[in-house]
């Protein structure tokens, strides 16, 4: 497994171009998630995956249009 598994908290700032403090609220909120649905996280770093899914960025919302 390699780092590009994962992201920082200063890849997820740029990526959502926030503050690094919102950053690491965001780490952490996604963090708690997986906890709770049982998987081992890292304090700092979330799942790429995870996150890219999270964010509406991930193939699960793909080019669907939102529903009102």
């Amino acid at each position: 497994m390699t780092d590009k598994n994962f992201m920082r908290v200063e890849d997820v700032a740029r990526e959502l171009d926030v503050s690094k403090s919102y950053a690491y609220k965001v780490v952490q909120r996604l963090n708690k998630e997986l906890e709770d649905m049982g998987y081992i996280t890292i304090s700092g770093r979330i799942n790429k995956q995870y996150f890219l899914e999270r964010t509406c960025y991930g193939s699960k919302s793909g080019n669907q249009e939102r529903k009102e």
